[in-house]
């Protein structure tokens, strides 16, 4: 058996909560760094086309990394290798993450090099509508960036082997280096050389190049240590990689549907206002932290863990899913409510600065908005994938996932059109219609998988009570900050937003914890 950190959690429930505190102590530094990041980007960029052609360049080749990222290597590799440790055969578990690295260098090496070489005519397909000299600077984006995807892909793998090691502090906390080395890009540029919009960004991009370097090879001394050796192959006759490539298929199929979402709804975007993309991705920045923190680390912790007590029984299993929601639930309800409520104090507070004025916070809120309906059931879609997954059922959650992205993409369109004649200036809300259908799309995954989990394995979920008296306590508080908001003087924005959010998080915490709430997680009921 390969020996675990002192500090590693059991499996046991009072390890669940700590692994989780770790993964989201890593994601809460990452995000925190990524905030000054995106602060910085908002005031030298603004919703200007630079910032839209910057927006569309990295998402562009985040193509490469969601088809062979974290996700897909959580759903094929991390069952296989963690069930390897579990039996005590390391060698073999040695030998399948070398196939692993090997296997995934070669696909991601060559994925690159012919996205390089098809960057231009991608670029023309897909923003057509956009001018030549926005089309060039995408392209020039893109072709930086990619190389920087392909070895985010190679961090996804470290991740997924230091996961399973139940090491998770370092895998989630190192891309604050990326951010770091984009920080620094910008301010060295934008402060110390005084460049241009354009040649600043251009120096952005080869900062997040050298920051996606840095996060891999800084996991690479407490990855090679735990692994007691690496032997890079192309996967022949090892023992493991033909399951996880069979678990990786259909995952991987799902993903690619998701992405060609994901472009579709860059050249519907690209028809809309210029800024458009950008204040998505700028919504997109607030939206993501929660699922991060309280949905993605709790999903992260738990895959390991769920792994290996595939042999207990469904109802060990259905038990740790349940504590798991809960969980997410007492997190991304309170969050969904801000962003809804006071979403305007806290976009102001990070970005309203620079070339981005009141307009922009307020476009930003209501693309916020939209996004934040569908919060709680979008964080807790992982970890009931996450089960699945443990289960070595991929198929279940890419079926529902097809579905799911012809839901969001159907509704989004629809709404978009009415929502884009709404706005200020020369920013309008049609990006707001995109984020409903995003938010519609996930309520129906949530619902599917819940009851595709519940016809397997039994009654899992976290009960109507926690549910409602959680919904009590975000609305009670959000009536508090509202009223703070309205009756207290005019104020620096950063000023405003701790007048209101600080009463919001002791109000919330304080109905919640009476009404027998708490993030510590009594024993879950039956739901």
């Amino acid at each position: 058996m390969t020996r675990e950190p002192d500090d590693a959690p059991s499996a046991s429930s009072g390890g669940r909560g700590g692994a989780a505190t770790r993964v989201g102590v890593g994601i809460f530094l990452s995000r925190i760094s990524g905030f000054i990041s995106h602060r910085l980007f908002a005031h030298f960029f603004g919703s200007s086309d630079v910032a839209d052609a910057w927006r569309a360049a990295l998402r562009m080749p985040n193509v490469l990394q969601n088809l062979l990222g974290e996700g897909t290597l959580s759903a094929s590799m991390i069952p296989v290798y963690a069930e390897f440790l579990e039996q005590g055969r390391d060698e073999d578990a040695r030998r399948f993450a070398g196939a692993a690295l090997g296997i995934l260098a070669a696909v991601a090496g060559a994925l690159v090099l012919t996205g390089w070489l098809l960057a231009p005519i991608l670029v023309g397909v897909v923003f057509s509508q956009w001018g030549p000299e926005k089309q060039e600077l995408v392209i020039r984006l893109v072709r930086i960036l990619l190389p920087m995807t392909g070895i985010l892909v190679l961090f996804a793998w470290a991740l997924g082997i230091l996961n399973s090691h139940r090491r998770f502090f370092v895998s989630y906390s190192a891309s604050v280096l990326w951010n770091l080395a984009m920080i620094t890009a910008m301010v060295a540029g934008g402060v110390y050389f005084g460049l241009g919009e354009v040649e600043l960004v251009i120096a952005l991009a080869w900062g997040a190049l050298v920051g996606g370097v840095a996060q891999f090879a800084v996991t690479l001394p407490f990855l090679l240590r735990p692994l007691g050796g690496l032997r890079i192959s192309l996967g022949r006759g090892v023992d493991g990689v033909a399951e996880a490539i069979r678990n990786f298929t259909p995952v991987l199929a799902a993903r690619g549907v998701v992405n060609l979402s994901s472009w579709l709804d860059m050249f519907i975007a690209g028809f809309l206002a210029t800024g458009a993309l950008a204040v998505v991705g700028y919504a997109q920045t607030f939206y993501l932290l929660p699922i991060s923190l309280f949905g993605m680390s709790v999903a992260a912790s738990e895959l390991p863990e769920l792994s290996r007590m595939r042999t207990e029984g469904y109802e060990a299993i259905t038990d740790r899913v349940r504590t798991a929601l809960r969980r997410v639930w007492f997190f991304l309800i309170p969050s969904a409510v801000v962003y809804l409520a006071l979403g305007d104090v806290v976009v102001a507070a990070l970005f309203e600065t620079g070339s981005f004025g009141e307009t922009q916070t307020l476009i930003t809120w209501g693309v916020l908005a939209a996004y934040s309906l569908g919060l709680p059931a979008s964080a807790s879609s992982r970890v009931l994938s996450s089960a699945f997954y443990a289960l070595r059922d991929t198929r279940t959650p890419a079926r529902i996932a097809y579905l799911r992205v012809v839901v969001s993409t159907v509704v989004g369109v629809a709404a978009m059109i009415p929502a884009d004649s709404l706005g200020f200036q020369r920013l309008h809300l049609g990006a707001a219609g995109l984020a409903l259908g995003a938010s519609v799309g996930a309520w129906l995954e949530y619902v599917l998988l819940r009851r595709a989990l519940g016809q397997v394995a039994g009654p899992h979920g976290p009960g109507p009570r926690p549910v409602l008296m959680l919904t009590l306590a975000a609305s009670l508080a959000a009536a508090t900050g509202v009223a703070v908001q309205v009756l207290a003087p005019a104020a620096n924005p950063v000023v405003t937003a701790l007048e209101t959010l600080i009463p919001f998080g002791v109000v919330f915490f304080a109905v919640a914890l009476a009404a027998g709430e708490d993030p510590g997680l009594r024993r879950a009921s039956r739901g």
